[in-house]
């Protein structure tokens, strides 16, 4: 398969699970994945730093699903949550996905949590833990 779009490199022999070369030999497996390339995963992890607000990480969810195929599972803990490192950020596993995106997409996600600590509190407010107080 050759995809008409700039793809990710390939990772060093032994470095990576994301299984790239057998995406690329499947011609019914969904590539758009292999389309965040080192320079895009840069411009995107700065964007998820710099999110404003809950509705606009909500839209960067769906824009990252809708573009690439990733599905970022952000939820609190059902205990209790001191600081955004009690909040789980998950991406689902996906083929093509390299080991270092799945690192930095949720690092950078914390990055912006902490820059904006807002954005956990509406978060939190969306399961209704802050509503008694």
């Amino acid at each position: 398969m050759n995809p008409s779009f700039p793809i990710r490199q390939e990772c060093p022999p032994g470095a990576c699970v994301c299984d790239r070369e057998r995406l690329l030999a499947d011609p019914a497996s969904d590539v758009r994945v292999l389309r965040l390339t080192k320079e895009e995963e840069k411009r995107l992890v700065a964007r998820l730093e710099n999110i404003a607000s809950l509705d606009d990480l909500r839209a960067m969810q769906g824009r990252i699903h809708a573009q690439l195929g990733i599905v970022i599972r952000i939820t609190p803990s059902d205990n209790e949550v001191r600081t955004s490192r009690g909040i789980s950020i998950q991406l689902e596993d996906l083929p093509g996905l390299c080991r270092k995106t799945r690192a930095s997409l949720p690092a950078a996600i914390r990055r912006g949590f902490d820059n904006r600590p807002e954005i956990v509190y509406a978060l939190l407010n969306e399961r209704d833990l802050l509503s008694g107080t």
